[in-house]
């Protein structure tokens, strides 16, 4: 098992910027491949950027690209999402997830955090 919690939502204005870090434990976070997704209400979970289990690829929703940046920390077991220039269609609840291989889809996906709330205001 991999437990994943999410921290760093809030509310921003437009142009903004959040870091949101996604804290791991369990099994040997290096491991895994590690996803963000995002559901806005009445919405369907979509992909915002994965990074692989080293670190040295990185995949982004073409939404997100050139404004947010996917890191990780392995010694730290942690996974950043840097948050730049935001828009008010960023608003949702971004989730963490881990699979040993990684994927842009999220049934791929084993371990879920709870999710963190950011809101984007006009």
């Amino acid at each position: 098992q991999v437990q994943l919690v999410e921290s760093g939502g809030g509310l921003v204005q437009a142009g903004g910027s959040l870091r949101l870090s996604c804290a791991a434990s369990g099994r040997t976070f290096s491991n895994y491949a590690m996803g963000w997704f995002r559901q806005a209400p009445g919405k369907e979970r979509e992909f915002v950027a994965a990074i692989n289990r080293g670190g040295g690829s990185q995949y982004y929703a073409d939404s997100v690209k050139g404004r947010f940046t996917i890191s990780r920390d392995n010694a730290k077991n942690t996974v950043y999402l840097q948050m730049n220039s935001l828009k008010p269609e960023d608003t949702a609840v971004y989730y963490c997830a881990a699979d040993p291989r990684g994927s842009v889809y999220s049934s791929k996906y084993d371990y879920w955090g709870q999710g963190t709330q950011v809101t984007v205001s006009s």
